[in-house]
């Protein structure tokens, strides 16, 4: 597949030197702090020397004061309280901060995630009226709630109070809660906007530790932080960043028993960063909403002793790989019905439909029909008597805006430009499918259907050595808005060992020319450039730098994005 290429903008040769000497880094580096407002002494050492002393205090947060003066009315009252949330990797991480710190020291608390089946996403009818049954007067609700406000007011006239904790768009209206804790309110100042849901329960109990407990209790669940910062792919900048780099500190040094025993049977034995979470842990604490019911995730991640998480680590992990089977089938099925029809194969979007499909994968498979074919994609199935679907964009393409062009045949949708979600009544079917694709075609750019990859700055091999890897790895967390950097390098060749593995990755010795410096690169799926790099043919080469640990060995590697030749 081609691949487009993008230059990030270089900053000046005059900024360049200067932040280099300040801080005495060699210029591409320097470079790259710059492209990522990077730009003085005190910004790197803030960027490169994350504290928790930097966090925001909370009671910047609209409402915040509300919430917790409602929750020590609610503990001193010994009223009992539903700790409600998502069944994503989100919302049970939060659930499970939340929960677990109020059980800490108060026992009358409990714990409700709805059925991904039976009742759908967000606050449902079904959880109100349990709580009511069960003699909650509380409900602290997260990752979802921004759009409840007939739940709420359900909740109301049960005398039931909501304190919510969202980090998705409001609506035109806030629900009439005690407490809504959302920064994306057009009313709420809170410094920083992109919290996940848990960082939302984790303001709440820093807050609510700062006026009635001890703030150091808090950070013993920073891990489960980290692997909702990681799962929800929301940026790592700001108080993100900080909450990942401690997050990530404790899940390698010190997890907690539920998430010690995941890395266990998932056979992690390096230490994981973002990207390791978001590939081993994320979908082993998915899974259990996907196949069955998410409560069984957040019993593991609450785990108190090692014996309870590897019993229950067992568990999910089972469902994982059911997980797994149904991911493959359907997405096997769903490529075998586009390569088999010759309209779908030279659509503009991609848009398939079988009452079979499992509801939780929908979601997977789309994503992965996007890395095949590289187009706006909805994955549909039967659920509830309904059609519910799950859609997954390219770069540049504004999926949600799409949607709501076809809004008018829709029940429910909801999600932003590269995700989202929707619900429709069979006999609107075949009209969605046509209105989609008409859409995307109106819409859809040659440039959007063409994978990016984005280049930080040219380099060359002589300036990577061990100090500039030291340096390079003090950048991590990385992910949204913190990418590790992307280097491009010129007149690289094939110095010797020339191998490919599984029939579709690269691996060699590079040597570039003009230095003497080489390393070992490795190109995942670039099996296309086997014959061309063979031959001797210099070409460009687009890099992320890692280090490879082998046999007790540690050596710099090149990890491959995309070879172009000139």
């Amino acid at each position: 597949m081609i691949r487009r290429w993008i230059y990030k903008n270089m900053p000046s040769q005059e900024d360049v030197y200067r932040l280099g000497k300040e801080i005495n880094v060699n210029p591409y580096l320097s470079a790259v702090l710059l492209q990522r407002d990077i730009n003085d002494f005190d910004s790197a050492r803030d960027y490169f020397r994350p504290s928790l002393d930097h966090l925001h205090d909370p009671f910047l947060m609209k409402d915040m004061h509300q919430a917790v003066a409602r929750m020590k009315k609610a503990i001193d009252q010994y009223e009992k309280i539903l700790v409600y949330g998502d069944y994503d990797v989100d919302g049970t991480t939060a659930v499970s901060v939340v929960h677990s710190y109020l059980k800490s020291f108060y026992p009358h608390c409990d714990f409700y995630i709805p059925d991904r089946h039976a009742e759908g996403y967000g606050v449902s009818e079904a959880g109100v009226v349990w709580a009511g049954q069960n003699g909650f007067s509380l409900i602290i609700a997260l990752d979802l709630g921004i759009k409840a406000s007939e739940m709420v007011t359900l909740a109301n006239h049960k005398g039931i109070d909501f304190i919510i904790c969202d980090h998705h768009l409001p609506g035109a209206r806030i629900p009439e809660a005690v407490a809504v804790l959302d920064p994306k309110r057009d009313d709420c100042t809170y410094p920083f906007k992109e919290l996940s849901g848990c960082g939302l329960g984790f303001k709440l109990i820093q807050a609510f530790s700062r006026r009635h407990r001890h703030e150091h209790e808090i950070y013993e669940y920073l891990d489960l932080v980290a692997v909702s910062i990681a799962s929800d792919i929301v940026p790592i900048s700001g108080e993100n960043r900080i909450l990942a780099h401690f997050g990530l500190k404790k899940l390698n040094e010190n997890p907690s028993p539920g998430l010690k025993a995941l890395k266990e049977i998932a056979g992690i034995k390096n230490e994981l960063d973002i990207s390791g979470v978001v590939f081993t842990l994320g979908p082993r604490i998915n899974a259990a909403g996907r196949v069955a019911h998410a409560r069984g995730a957040v019993e593991l991640l609450m785990a108190k002793t090692e014996e309870e998480g590897n019993a229950l680590a067992g568990k999910v992990n089972l469902k994982n790989d059911l997980r797994r089977e149904f991911d493959l089938t359907i997405t096997e099925e769903a490529i075998a019905m586009i390569e088999g029809d010759e309209s779908l194969r030279t659509a503009k979007s991609t848009v398939l439909f079988k009452d079979s499909w499992h509801k939780g994968v929908i979601g997977i498979v789309a994503a992965r029909c996007v890395e095949k074919y590289y187009r706006p994609t909805v994955i549909m199935t039967e659920s509830n008597n309904k059609i519910t679907g799950s859609a997954r964009s390219v770069n540049g393409f504004d999926l949600y805006q799409a949607i709501v062009s076809c809004g008018d045949l829709l029940e429910k949708f909801g999600g932003h430009k590269y995700a989202a979600g929707l619900t429709l009544d069979r006999s609107n079917l075949d009209a969605f499918c046509k209105r989609f694709e008409e859409v995307v075609a109106a819409s859809l750019t040659e440039e959007m259907r063409t994978p990016v990859v984005e280049i930080d700055v040219p380099i060359q091999f002589d300036a990577i050595n061990q100090k500039f890897m030291q340096i390079l790895k003090q950048m991590a967390p990385f992910g949204p808005e913190n990418q590790k950097p992307v280097f491009d390098a010129k007149n690289v060749f094939v110095l010797n060992s020339l191998t490919s593995f599984k029939d579709k990755h690269l691996r060699f010795l590079a040597g570039q020319e003009g230095n003497s410096y080489v390393f070992n690169a490795v190109g995942f799926d670039l099996m296309e450039y086997y014959e061309p790099i063979a031959n001797g043919n210099r070409f460009r080469m687009a890099f992320t730098i890692d280090e490879n640990t082998f046999n007790g060995n540690t050596s710099i590697q090149l990890r491959i994005r995309d070879i172009k030749f000139d």
